[in-house]
Formats: structure tokens, sequence, C-alpha cells
């Protein structure tokens, strides 16, 4: 159900349930954790990108699970939902949208940390409609990313925006043709890449760590990582090589 492939330094994990429109069940869910675990455990590869099929993202959980009440079997130990709504990590992953990215679709999507979209992809959580909540992080992400009132209207009404309409208000990070969401999300993760991937993975947490920290805290742990940096192999490289005029070779270590 997950479709795993490196690329370089860039781990492809992609949901391969067309069937089902993508809906998450055991395999999917499983199939995620284990293809985070890959990117998380191999030194090699620095940045994820999780994607669907050409049409679909993903339609969100398996209802046909939870109407026979084996939702929990859509859960992992480390991830929760999917495998990924509850996940610890520290690499960041980018997640490519073709089609819809709905309930649970949009949860996975709030879970990574860049967002790449086709123009005809769209967003919601439709919940309501169907007498459930939003409980793998939608309710309460949501409102993080989109203004409140927006949020508010696509939790109340379960009505979705589209890709455009998200991207204007700075949920998804960039807007590609149809059908090239996957391509767009590699070239940005090759910007990412070609950064010190140590310094990634630090920025990465203490943005995450200290987005509601007063400034003295925020100084204190940025100074902190700046000296743990400071003792890797790559902070030598990276200044060498902007004294050599040269483009670095990062070790990740």
């Amino acid at each position: 159900m997950i479709d795993f492939e490196t690329q370089g330094n860039i781990a492809v994990m992609r949901i391969n349930r067309p069937e089902a429109r993508n809906a998450v069940n055991g395999d999917v869910a499983s199939g995620i954790e284990a293809g985070i675990d890959r990117l998380e455990e191999d030194e090699s590869l620095w940045v994820g990108i999780l994607t669907g099929t050409k049409e679909f993202f993903c339609a969100g959980a398996d209802l046909k699970l939870i109407n026979a009440g084996k939702a929990g079997e859509m859960m992992t130990p480390k991830g929760g939902f999917a495998g990924i709504v509850t996940r610890q990590r520290t690499k960041p992953i980018i997640v490519a949208v073709e089609g819809p990215a709905l309930a649970g679709g949009l949860e996975i999507v709030l879970s990574c940390d860049l967002v790449v979209a086709s123009k005809e992809s769209r967003f919601g959580i439709p919940e309501v409609k169907r007498n459930l909540v939003a409980a793998a992080g939608g309710v309460f992400r949501l409102p993080r990313v989109l203004p409140r009132n927006v949020a508010f209207e696509l939790g109340l009404t379960g009505d979705p925006i589209s890709a455009a309409r998200a991207f204007e208000l700075g949920m998804v990070n960039r807007l590609a043709e149809p059908g090239s969401a996957y391509e767009a999300a590699v070239e940005l993760a090759e910007q990412v890449t070609a950064n010190a991937p140590l310094a990634v993975q630090k920025t990465r947490q203490l943005m995450i760590d200290l987005v509601d920290a007063d400034d003295e805290e925020g100084i204190t742990r940025s100074g902190e990582a700046m000296m743990e940096l400071a003792g890797s192999e790559d902070f030598s490289e990276g200044l060498t090589a902007f004294i050599e005029k040269r483009p670095p070779v990062w070790k990740g270590r």
C-alpha cells in the first residue's frame, strides 16, 4: 500500500491504494510508519516526500473500518493515525498533493512540514457531515495554519477549499500544474538537501518548539543549538566551502 524509493538524499513514500481513493487502512498506516522509520534511520536520507497517486492524495480514514469498529487498525504505535499524525521525528517531510486531501487526508497533510499542491487539489475536514470529529489533528492544527475564521468555516460546514485559496492563506507553500505536484516537491526537496542536514534538522525542531516561546528562551535555545552544530564535521566544511568559494560537501555529521 506504500511504495518506497530513494532519490539521492530524498526518501519518497507513495500511498498506493487507488481502488479506495487512497483511504487509510492498516496497511497504509503501517507502511507510512515503516517509511518514516527508514527515513529517520538512514543517515544518507535527509528529506522525505509523502505523496499519493495522480488522481487522489488521500480520502481519509477507511469508513468501512470505522463502521465495523476497527478504527484501531488505522493506528500505529509510533505515529498514531496513518502512522504519522503523532510521530516524533527529526527530518522534514514535504507532502505532494494531487486531487482531494480530505478528512484524515488533510490531517496527514497537516502533520508534514511543507506542502506542495496541484492547482486542482482541495482540502477539507468534512467529518461533521458524518457525525464525526476530525480527531487526528484537524480541529487544532488547522487553526494554526489558517486564519481562525477560515478554519472554523471548514470545520463547521465540512466544505473544502481550493488549493489556490489554501495557497493564498499560507497553508500551501507551492502550487503546481495538475499532475506535477510530485515533481515540484522534488524541486523543493532538492533546495532543502542543498543545505547542511544537521542545521536543517535543528532549525526545524527549534521552529516547532519555540513558536510560542518568549525572546529569552528563543535566544537561549538557538545559542545552544549553534554550539552543538559547532562540534560537527559539517560546521568546518560550511565555513571552508564559503571561504574557498565552492559548494559544500555535507556529510550529515
